[in-house]
């Protein structure tokens, strides 16, 4: 299927961002949603970050590495920030922030307890539209705290619409959309609609600031002289600042005229600490003055670093009001903002959004699936955020900041000082993980590059860069711990990115050798590290699973000795064979690359003897026909009998060979046929099969007979298949646990299909049975490669003991629909991954609105954890279309190749040196 209507107005507008034409990208939705409780905040002694950065103290301290808002947006460094600030008139503080609980308060950890949906969004933010539902009555920050305090690990989390807060429509729906009339041109509307019966009142301050980056006694990068803001009308604001240029903030006075309110962008030190505040006037002036009545706390000038217009309204029932405000460069000024050419733009940048989606999601996509792969590509571009740590810096403090206690020079991230991150990086979660993530980033790309392929690309490279990547090679995991370890997928993603991104020959082969030749270090790395006895079997930590097995992987063994990672091998495995696949693909335009693709041919053929056939039989259990982690004590192993995702991960390690294009490689296809010919014992790792006139070489971790009896319980509904996709872990360790006795301690892993009642590395091992998106589209990929291989002739029992059988590409087909079908309205309009709440099916206000959680229920398909990880959920996208073309050709090719033919989604564009920042 190709893309249809390849020059719509967005597609022009990235090609003119990439080639630096013009600026579009410069403002975005990049301001994070929790700025408070991070570690860059944190100069704690003892990292306790959530304690020491606190929500009470957001509204009153300013921050050091970033800023956060409702909804909003700013510059691509967050210099200048457009965010709301609400009040309802019952509350105890003015709602500038999304409020969620800490991880000691929850009992399942940190949980944000706010409802707000991105409903729309296009690559240059060129239209952007967010909802948030804000209570009538008093926001139940105490009880939200208290309950979830009571409750223990074993009760669901208590969320706001426990609380009754919005019963009978007792809330408003607060809509903001941007629209850009040119890169420094940005509309905004804000719709507040009231939903309950009754006229309710409401304040609005739409609210500009500078984040401090002038208070912390640092010059150079980063860092500027004050900046200010002031009056100079009667709904107009100049914010000044020496990078940007002079930006002019108006107010719509059509409705209502605003009270300007201005203060600074300054901690209240006198309030938090008993020492006298810098300024007079500080962050928290518009709250003192809105809930406290406090004139005093504003500067009565008209100037200082954050400004406020302040609309009050008494909202009729079932009615709304709007504001609209617009921000616009002194160079674009005009004399008549909200003139009809402001409703003509926002008109037009919804029509060429719509547009931009019609040449993106699948024509043959049902209204239902279209709607929630269009919330899903929101969700990703919401998602993206500023963030800004250097590590040198923050271990050492600031000549004017809080000054560090020894301790922290020899704790947290003490070895990444070469660390400087200050770019927009796609999040997990922009409230609950507002920090990167490698390996969440690595699958964020894969849809992305249906949208955004620059800025695809842009991020898998970033991640590489010197300033990022540790000089021993290895990637950056996240700011609570960058040395853990993440599976390695960045190749792959990589990999996936080039090949969606351009017509065979006519691919990024200039990006492919960048990355491949940076992912050569963080391979060695691995080997280096986590293959302690260079035997081919992998240990390297929690990989990502968050203790999936019966101990905490990060730690050492309660047993002694060591844990053989079935899955920590099996990532190696899909590692090489992905570079493999890449070298290959680089030796077509450079025959250097031929002995590289040797190189990763012969270990990925070792790694998958060492998996098989090490000691007998590897880490394969012939009795249950697995595979398991083996605890290794001296000479003695056992296998771990825990039927999880870490036995899956093995199929995942799956290429084909074309002889055809070895032919073209005689370098390489001479280096192969002597390892086949002199190694017959890692040789019988590689199937040969002949269809029609081409040659096909099957490189996998599992033989067919192998691959057959895993899926048996991959497939099985008693064990990993649930109705929404693969589980974790295996249903039948609910009735019988993997139980391990250790000197009188008992290690248990049992079956819970949401969160675990289980507290490991930190958290909840919450990998014991929910469904997860990023491996299950690992397998689906994998199952159409395997398929692609062994044909029509090729079925297993799906579901296991059903009588239906079907070919492993239906197989993927069956898998992706289970997990669509997490997100599409059934015949009661209700959607699974809304679990019980019955407003989602019923209520106008509610029906159209999808969540993207981080994973979900394994047994009824409610999601859980974090509520808004659209990151790698937007996987989703990718599911929906393959079962588009499905539909559009059920007996054509697999949604692999589909993959392989689609056009280049924009105008191929000249390169840009991506070293030089964009302002």
């Amino acid at each position: 299927m190709e893309s249809r209507d390849e020059g719509t107005s967005e597609r022009v507008r990235l090609a003119e961002d990439e080639s630096r034409q013009k600026n579009w990208k410069r403002w975005g939705p990049y301001l994070s949603e929790r700025q408070w409780g991070t570690v860059r905040e944190d100069y704690s002694e003892f990292g306790t970050c959530w304690e020491y950065f606190s929500h009470e103290q957001a509204r009153s301290r300013a921050y050091r590495w970033g800023e956060d808002g409702l909804l909003g947006i700013c510059d691509r460094q967050a210099r200048l920030c457009f965010a709301l600030a609400l009040y309802n008139e019952k509350d105890p503080i003015l709602k500038e922030r999304l409020f969620g609980l800490t991880g000691p308060e929850g009992n399942h950890g940190e949980d944000v307890k706010e409802l707000y949906y991105y409903l729309d969004a296009t690559p240059t933010a060129s239209y952007l539209r967010g909802l948030y539902k804000y209570p009538q009555a008093a926001y139940p920050y105490g009880d939200l705290v208290a309950e979830n305090r009571r409750r223990g690990r074993d009760r669901p989390e208590y969320e706001l619409v426990d609380t009754g807060v919005l019963d009978g429509g007792r809330y408003f729906d607060v809509s903001v959309e941007y629209a850009k009339a040119s890169p420094d041109d940005i509309l905004v509307l804000i719709t507040v609609s009231n939903r309950g019966p009754d006229a309710a009142p409401l304040h609005v301050l739409p609210t500009l600031w500078f984040r401090n980056t002038w208070a912390w006694g640092r010059r150079g990068e980063g860092h500027t002289e004050c900046p200010t803001m002031e009056r100079t009308g009667q709904s107009t604001v100049v914010a000044s600042h020496e990078q940007l240029d002079d930006m002019v903030f108006h107010l719509d006075t059509r409705d209502q005229v605003p009270e300007l309110l201005f203060t600074n962008n300054e901690t209240n030190t006198g309030k938090l600490f008993g020492v006298p505040a810098k300024s007079h006037y500080t962050k928290d002036a518009f709250h003192e003055y809105v809930i406290g009545g406090h004139k005093e706390a504003l500067n009565p000038d008209g100037r200082g670093t954050k400004a406020a217009a302040h609309y009050r309204f008494v909202v009729p029932a079932h009615s709304e009001v709007k504001i609209r405000a617009r921000l616009v460069s002194s160079k674009e000024d005009r004399k008549a903002p909200f003139d009809a050419e402001f409703d003509a733009t926002f008109a037009a940048r919804k029509s060429e959004a719509d547009a931009f989606y019609a040449s993106v999601i699948p024509e043959v996509a049902t209204p239902d699936e279209r709607a929630v792969a269009r919330q899903a590509h929101a969700g990703l571009i919401w998602s993206k955020q500023f963030y800004h740590y250097a590590v040198t810096h923050w271990l050492e403090g600031d000549p004017c900041g809080p000054r560090p206690p020894e301790a922290r020079k020899y704790g947290r991230n003490k070895g990444w000082d070469h660390l400087y991150n200050r770019d927009v990086l796609s999040m997990p979660d922009k409230w609950e993980y507002p920090w990167f993530a490698a390996w969440d980033l690595a699958f964020h790309m894969v849809p992305f590059a249906r949208t955004d392929p620059g800025f695809a690309k842009e991020q898998l490279t970033l991640l590489l860069r010197e300033w990022y990547m540790h000089p021993n090679g290895q990637l950056p995991a996240y700011e609570f711990a960058f040395g853990d370890v993440n599976p390695p997928v960045h190749a792959w993603s990589a990999w996936r990115v080039y090949k969606m991104t351009g017509r065979r020959g006519h691919r990024d082969v200039a990006f492919l050798a960048r990355v491949f030749q940076k992912l050569l270090l963080n391979f060695t790395w691995w080997v280096n590290r986590k293959d302690t006895e260079g035997n081919n079997l992998f240990a390297g930590g929690f990989l990502g699973l968050d203790n999936i097995g019966i101990f905490d992987r990060s730690q050492p063994l309660p047993t002694g000795g060591r844990l053989e990672q079935a899955d920590g091998t099996a990532w190696m495995a899909f590692y090489a064979v992905t570079m493999l696949a890449m070298a290959l693909e680089l030796a077509h335009h450079d025959p250097v690359y031929e002995d590289m693709a040797s190189k990763f041919f012969e270990h990925f053929v070792a790694i998958v003897d060492a998996m098989n056939a090490l000691g007998g039989n590897g880490l394969w259990d012939d009795v249950d026909g697995f595979y398991y982690d083996q605890l290794r004590i001296e000479n003695t192993s056992t296998p771990m009998r825990t039927r999880s995702m870490v036995g899956v991960i093995p199929l995942f390690a799956v290429e084909i060979l074309e002889d055809d294009v070895i032919a073209e490689l005689p370098g390489f296809k001479k280096r192969m046929q002597w390892f086949l010919e002199n190694r017959k014992d890692l040789a019988r790792h590689m199937t040969y099969m002949t269809e029609g006139k081409s040659g096909h070489r099957l490189l996998a971790v599992p033989s067919k007979e192998r691959l057959t009896r895993v899926l048996k319980y991959v497939l099985d509904e008693g064990e990993f298949l649930s109705p929404h996709g693969i589980r974790s872990l295996s249903r039948v360790h609910l009735e019988h646990p993997f139980v391990l006795d250790v000197d009188g301690h008992e290690h248990r892993v049992t079956y819970m299909p949401g969160d675990s009642d289980s507290w490991l590395f930190g958290g909840n091992s919450n990998w014991r049975g929910p469904v997860w998106f990023p491996l299950n589209y690992l397998l689906i990929e994998a199952l159409e490669r395997y398929h692609h291989f062994y044909g029509e002739s090729f079925k297993v029992e799906c579901p296991t003991g059903s009588g239906i059988f079907m070919t492993l590409d239906e197989v993927a087909g069956e898998l992706a629909q289970r997990l669509s079908n997490l997100f599409l309205p059934d015949a009661r309009g209700a959607r699974p991954c809304h679990g019980s709440d019955a407003r989602y099916a019923t209520d106008p206000s509610f029906k159209d609105l999808v969540l993207f959680s981080e994973y979900f229920n394994g047994d009824n398909g409610s999601g859980v954890g974090a509520s808004h990880q659209t990151g790698w959920t937007a996987l989703v996208i990718r599911c929906l279309e393959g079962i588009a073309q499905r539909r559009a050709t059920p007996s054509g090719p697999p949604s692999e190749h589909y993959v392989r033919t689609l056009r280049p989604l924009r105008p191929e564009v000249p390169g840009r040196p991506d070293d030089i920042p964009r302002k």
